[in-house]
C-alpha cells in the first residue's frame, strides 16, 4: 500500500499492518477502537514519521436496507493516489479526528462516504471486482428490480414479477439475482421488509398491524412471527427496547 490507498477489510477478518523497516515501538491493537468514526494511528521508524493510517468501522447500506460489504470474503485495496481530491479528503477526515470538534464524526463519514464512491468507481472500472453487487447495481436489468424491491418492499414481489420487470426467464433471473447478491430474490425482499419494519418500529409510534401491512403482510400474526425469527424478538419487544 501506498499513501492515499484504501482498504476495507471483511468483518471479524484479524489483520495487521506493517512498516518496511524494523519500528522501534511496536503498537499491538486486538480489538476495534472505541471513539470516533477514525482512529489516526502512527508508525516510526529510526527516521521521521513513516506513515499514518486512519482506521475505522465501516457500515455502508443500499436504501438502508442492504449492507454492501456484508458478504466481502477478502480484502480489497484500491489505489487512489490518481484522484487529486483523495489526498484532500484524508487529510480532512484526519484534521477532524485531531480537533475534536461536536460535529467532527459527522463530517468524518461524509467525507469517508466520498472516498468511497471514488474506490467504487475504481473497482467498477476492473473486471476481476470481488463485488459482483458493484455492477449489479448499474445493471439494465438487475439493477431496475432492487430498485422496486427497495422503493416498495410491502409490494406483491415475487420471483416471477421481478423476471418479469427484469425482462428475464424467471431461471436466468434468479440465477444471475443470487450470484449478484449471494442470496434468493425473496430472502432479499424478506431482509428488506424487516429492516424497512425495523426503522418503522423504532422511529414512529404507527399501530403494528399499520406496519406490518405497509411491509406486505396481510396478518399481524404472521408479521410477528417472520419479525421474531429475523430479530429474535417480536415487534412489541422491538419497539420498548
Amino acid at each position: 500500500m501506498g499513501a492515499n490507498w484504501l482498504a476495507v477489510i471483511p468483518a471479524g477478518l484479524a489483520h495487521s499492518l506493517e512498516t518496511m523497516e524494523p519500528v522501534e515501538h511496536e503498537l499491538i491493537i486486538d480489538c476495534a477502537p472505541d471513539g470516533p468514526p477514525v482512529h489516526s494511528i502512527y508508525a516510526c521508524g529510526q527516521g521521521p514519521l513513516e506513515m499514518v493510517v486512519g482506521c475505522g468501522t465501516l457500515n455502508i447500506r443500499y436504501a438502508d436496507a442492504f449492507g454492501l460489504f456484508d458478504h466481502l470474503e477478502e480484502i480489497l485495496i484500491a489505489d487512489l493516489s490518481a484522484n487529486p481530491e483523495v489526498p484532500l479528503l484524508y487529510q480532512g477526515i484526519l484534521s477532524e479526528q485531531s480537533h475534536h470538534q461536536d460535529a467532527g464524526p459527522i463530517l468524518q463519514g461524509a467525507m469517508m462516504m466520498q472516498i468511497l464512491v471514488y474506490m467504487f468507481r475504481k473497482l467498477a472500472e476492473e473486471s476481476d471486482t470481488t463485488l459482483p453487487w458493484l455492477a449489479a447495481l448499474d445493471h439494465p436489468r438487475l439493477g431496475p428490480t432492487l430498485d422496486a424491491i427497495m422503493a416498495d418492499p410491502g409490494a406483491n414481489h415475487t420471483v416471477e414479477s421481478l423476471a418479469e420487470k427484469a425482462n428475464m426467464s424467471r431461471s436466468a433471473f434468479a440465477k444471475a439475482f443470487h450470484e449478484a447478491f449471494d442470496r434468493s430474490p425473496m430472502n432479499l425482499v424478506n431482509h428488506v421488509r424487516m429492516q424497512t419494519a425495523s426503522r418503522l418500529l423504532d422511529s414512529s409510534h404507527i399501530p403494528v398491524e399499520q406496519i406490518a401491512s405497509r411491509v406486505g403482510f396481510s396478518s399481524r400474526t404472521h408479521f410477528s412471527q417472520s419479525f421474531k425469527k429475523h430479530t429474535g424478538l417480536t415487534p412489541a419487544e422491538f419497539r420498548e427496547s
